[in-house]
């Protein structure tokens, strides 16, 4: 089913809820549609779009807040088993193509602050970040219900990017004026361009992409991210809901519970994936966070290759009456791993569906959601 904009709005902000939300967050990984094939699934189950999962009809804003004018990738060898590229920001990345999708960089550009300078000109505000066309398009989207959103890049997340996990890391410590100036930069670029777009149209979802937890908790603590990332989130929360915003979701794997209070300090009122394997509970989430929090995901991948009991176990328990009451998107963690059964996942779609109230897919049913933004 297609949401438009005042039910979506009206969902996440835990107001009156006329159904439940059941979606695909990422969709399959790399090489279980094979597997899916060869048990008998049809092209539409393969496209998912045979499972009539709900979905959102996002609208893009027109303002691009990311890194602009950077070079263009270039393919460095192309192997059977891997590709190897010189990336956008002239990183070595490599991709093993049988099992992902997402490179991994071998290198990165930045170590010292003259290395940031090198590179500073693709964070830098220029008008050629507001796409008219794309401007005026969210506007005759959003009148005809299409929520609209904004993506600023991640105060963590940048730094990574730009020098790894370690350097990143160590940074804060070692080198805060170039930690500092890295936040200075996209934060005045992201409120020039929030500002003119804020003018136009109204936001209807400000996204900012993080990625900054494993298992054993964040990479930074809630000290290094009120110094450093807080008055970036605030300031650019501020501006938008003021004019309207009402949605701020952040995007991290991880077991981010030690942050989360420092980040709804920050104006963040969801998050996603919730990662179960990471030691994220969506139920005692919302037990601790109630109204402030709503969530997208949760629900425990790694189960659908279990059996049908544990499946049915772990969906009574995360789609529970109490995360019924607004403010869940129910979806699994991440992609659907690979040895994912095509039976195993036909009967979490069924069951899942019985257990929040919803009609039975029909082969004539047709939706799609990779909707997490």
């Amino acid at each position: 089913m297609k949401w438009n904009r005042d039910d979506y709005l009206e969902l996440m902000t835990f107001g009156h809820v006329n159904r439940q939300m059941f979606v695909e967050l990422f969709g399959p990984l790399v090489g279980l549609d094979d597997e899916w094939r060869a048990q008998g699934a049809t092209e539409d189950e393969i496209d998912m779009v045979g499972f009539d999962w709900d979905y959102v009809p996002w609208a893009e804003c027109g303002g691009d807040c990311g890194p602009i004018n950077t070079r263009a990738p270039e393919v460095i060898e192309d192997a059977a088993e891997y590709r190897l590229e010189r990336d956008y920001l002239g990183r070595t990345t490599k991709v093993c193509k049988k099992t992902a999708t997402i490179p991994l960089p071998l290198d990165y550009p930045v170590k010292t602050f003259d290395d940031w300078e090198r590179v500073k000109a693709f964070f830098v505000y220029d008008d050629s970040r507001i796409n008219e066309d794309e401007l005026k398009k969210a506007v005759e989207l959003q009148q005809a219900g299409h929520p609209v959103r904004a993506s600023i890049p991640g105060g963590w997340d940048i730094a990574r990017e730009l020098m790894g996990v370690e350097e990143a890391c160590l940074g804060y410590y070692l080198q805060p004026e170039l930690m500092h100036d890295i936040v200075r930069t996209i934060t005045d670029t992201s409120l020039r361009v929030l500002e003119r777009v804020t003018g136009r149209v109204v936001i209807d979802q400000l996204s900012v992409h993080e990625d900054m937890a494993g298992k054993g908790g964040p990479l930074i603590g809630p000290d290094t991210v009120r110094t450093f990332i807080a008055p970036y989130y605030k300031a650019c929360w501020d501006l938008v809901s003021g004019r309207g915003t009402r949605l701020f979701n952040q995007d991290s794997d991880g077991f981010m519970v030690p942050l989360l209070e420092t980040f709804l300090e920050c104006g963040i009122n969801v998050m996603h994936p919730c990662e179960p394997a990471a030691g994220m509970d969506m139920v005692e989430v919302r037990k601790a966070y109630g109204t402030g929090l709503a969530i997208l995901g949760g629900i425990d991948k790694h189960v659908l290759r279990a059996s049908k009991a544990a499946i049915d176990r772990e969906l009574e328990y995360k789609m529970q009456p109490l995360m019924q009451q607004g403010g869940t998107v129910f979806a699994l963690d991440h992609r659907i791993p690979n040895g994912t059964s095509l039976e195993n996942y036909r009967h979490y779609v069924k069951r899942g569906r019985e257990l929040l109230g919803l009609p039975a897919r029909t082969p004539e049913a047709r939706g799609w959601a990779r909707m997490a933004g």
